[in-house]
């Protein structure tokens, strides 16, 4: 059972929080101007190494450089935003798909050719020992760190969406945008400030990734996938579904390597991604809105 904890359960938790902090971004992008963002994964990327710079040329701690890494990726959206897509605002949802695309392209390549493309670590050629409860339970300190701030981030969230008047204006752009509209709500200002909440976040999961593991510069790319896995089954434009989403999705993946029928493993771990969508496509045909009621298109 404790193996069944330290190696299964906590880093799907974990994997399930950087999933769920990137899903954040792509539900309520596409709840607000109503397209698939597929350059997120790379702004992901872009944050990550935001932070390796001040890491590597500063000596600031990797969680000291997080808050900084957030501001210059949100600003970084705010700018592709205005640069790259409202020209498209009015457009049909296709061209701000394409361009989309361009845009992902854009930023690996600049930070390929800002980083390189060899593969980088926040702290190269040090180890963590694990922090022991009870003699058996073993939690790396990234792990804690991870979890807790992710924690953090998702309730600062849930009250600047619940209490803020800009979060309300959010919350109602997303339900019914022509009515926002017509009610004078500042729909370019709630635009922008969805820009920044989803490059805050983005920057947030990619620090955590490079934490967890190393960074290279197809990471966030990697983590697509999982993550518009995440937001469609938590009920894409719901921010709470994209947190429930990324949840199950991590857990999921984790834990179907584990040996739940003899010695060895259910399904082989190259499998994991598989397995996600597996359990996405299998709840929507059950509730086609996703677990949070997210939109539904016919």
């Amino acid at each position: 059972m404790i193996e069944f904890i330290n190696f299964y359960l906590i880093p799907g938790l974990v994997l399930g929080c950087m999933y769920a902090l990137g899903a954040i971004g792509i539900s309520m992008l596409f709840g607000i101007l109503r397209f698939a963002h597929f350059a997120h994964g790379d702004v992901i990327t872009l944050g990550a190494y935001f932070a390796l710079l001040f890491v590597t040329t500063l000596g600031f701690p990797v969680l000291l450089a997080l808050p900084v890494a957030m501001v210059l990726t949100a600003i970084v959206s705010i700018g592709l935003d205005r640069a790259f897509y409202k020209p498209f605002r009015n457009s049909p949802t296709i061209y701000l798909v394409i361009a989309s695309f361009g845009v992902a392209l854009m930023v690996r390549s600049l930070v390929q050719l800002a980083w390189g493309v060899k593969v980088e670590s926040y702290a190269a050629g040090t180890f963590s020992k694990p922090i022991i409860f009870f003699d058996t339970l073993r939690i790396a300190d990234k792990h804690m760190w991870i979890a807790g701030l992710t924690i953090v981030v998702v309730v600062a969230l849930h009250y600047f969406l619940s209490r803020s008047k800009l979060g309300k204006a959010m919350r109602a752009m997303a339900d019914e945008p022509d009515l926002a509209q017509v009610s004078g709500i500042p729909t370019e200002k709630v635009v922008r400030a969805t820009w920044i909440i989803g490059g805050g976040l983005a920057a947030t999961a990619g620090v955590f990734l490079g934490m967890d593991s190393q960074l290279h510069t197809n990471m966030g790319w990697d983590l697509l996938l999982p993550i518009f896995a995440a937001a469609i089954l938590g009920g894409i434009g719901s921010p709470y579904g994209a947190i429930a989403g990324g949840l199950v999705i991590g857990m999921a993946e984790e834990l179907s390597s584990y040996p739940w029928i003899g010695d060895a493993p259910l399904l082989s771990p190259g499998y994991k991604t598989g397995v996600a969508f597996a359990l996405m496509v299998a709840l929507l045909i059950w509730r086609p809105s996703g677990l949070f009621r997210g939109r539904t298109f016919t």
